[in-house]
């Protein structure tokens, strides 16, 4: 936990809120009765996105204009975050869903790894065991169907892509998850989501020739809506790792399994099994155990730095 954050729960709870956004734009999009198609979908999700952080950045007042060096982290933080989408819709066409997303959820752990290399942020054996365990509550989760491990027989070509592009996905979003705290320590929350947005629409602009259609007053409703949403959740996201270390806040993405249960049950009628129940008290334990664990470590750090003070 950083010194200067206000309360070892705070970038918990901030996280936490992230993900339950960005679960409340995914509920937008699925809500959608008529498909209207990927294409759509990202081009109106990032231009509202973009509205609204753009709002929040005039209202922030903003500062100086990032520099060159800002600037190259800005554009390939969402050179990064294209890939993850891109990557993960391979996936998908190539694998069922379970599998896909059980695959992308290696991406906590492998954010944790890049931490301590490039951050140097230290991970001990417990931060390393309690994103292992959320791990393995999402796998339980997901484990009536998966069908790669039960198969018996050897994964074919597609399969073989499909496994190897919801790796590489979880790579780049753990890059993404680096660079956005390295942003943090020169740039503000506001900045960081707008320069992202910006990025992200002028990239989803390139798809118009290849599927863009007009859509109905109520499927422009629902994109608008999950791109503030998405907005608000870059923004939380952001402001999680500017106050808390990555390999604290990494493992929290798993509540976002959790929060799919929940939602499929009251939105959809999806009733939850006994896999996702035992696997949701397993990501639940795990993330109450690093808040616990951490809020022990602010106390030890506060009253080493009393101690000093006294001394």
């Amino acid at each position: 936990m950083r010194p200067d954050s206000p309360s070892p729960v705070i970038p918990f709870l901030v996280a936490c809120a992230g993900i339950a956004t960005f679960s409340a734009m995914d509920v937008l999009m699925k809500g959608l009765s008529i498909d209207i198609g990927a294409y759509n979908a990202v081009l109106w999700r990032t231009g509202a996105g973009t509205l609204f952080s753009g709002l929040l950045y005039l209202a922030s007042r903003p500062a100086a204009w990032p520099d060159a060096a800002t600037m190259k982290i800005h554009a390939v933080r969402a050179l990064f975050v294209a890939g993850m989408a891109i990557t993960f819709f391979w996936a998908l066409a190539r694998l069922p869903m379970a599998e896909a997303i059980a695959l992308a959820f290696v991406a906590p752990l492998m954010t944790l790894y890049m931490a301590a290399i490039f951050l140097g942020e230290k991970i001990g054996p417990r931060s390393i065991a309690a994103s292992m365990l959320g791990l393995v509550g999402v796998v339980v989760i997901a484990w009536p169907e998966l069908t790669l491990l039960s198969s018996g027989s050897a994964m074919g070509e597609d399969e073989v892509i499909g496994v190897m592009a919801a790796l590489a996905g979880a790579c780049t979003s753990a890059v993404a998850a680096i660079l956005v705290r390295n942003l943090v320590h020169s740039e503000r929350t506001a900045t960081i989501v707008l320069w992202f947005s910006l990025m992200a629409s002028m990239l989803s602009l390139l798809s118009i020739p290849f599927g863009w259609k007009a859509l109905s007053l109520q499927q422009y409703g629902a994109l608008i809506a999950s791109g503030f949403c998405g907005g608000l959740g870059q923004i939380l996201m952001t402001s999680a790792y500017r106050h808390a270390e990555v390999s604290v806040v990494a493992p929290f993405e798993y509540v976002s399994m959790v929060l799919a249960i929940v939602v499929g049950y009251f939105a959809f009628g999806d009733v939850p099994t006994p896999y996702m129940l035992v696997g949701g008290v397993i990501v639940v334990g795990a993330g109450l155990f690093i808040i616990w664990r951490e809020h022990r470590l602010g106390l030890e750090r506060a009253s080493a730095r009393k101690i000093a003070v006294q001394g």
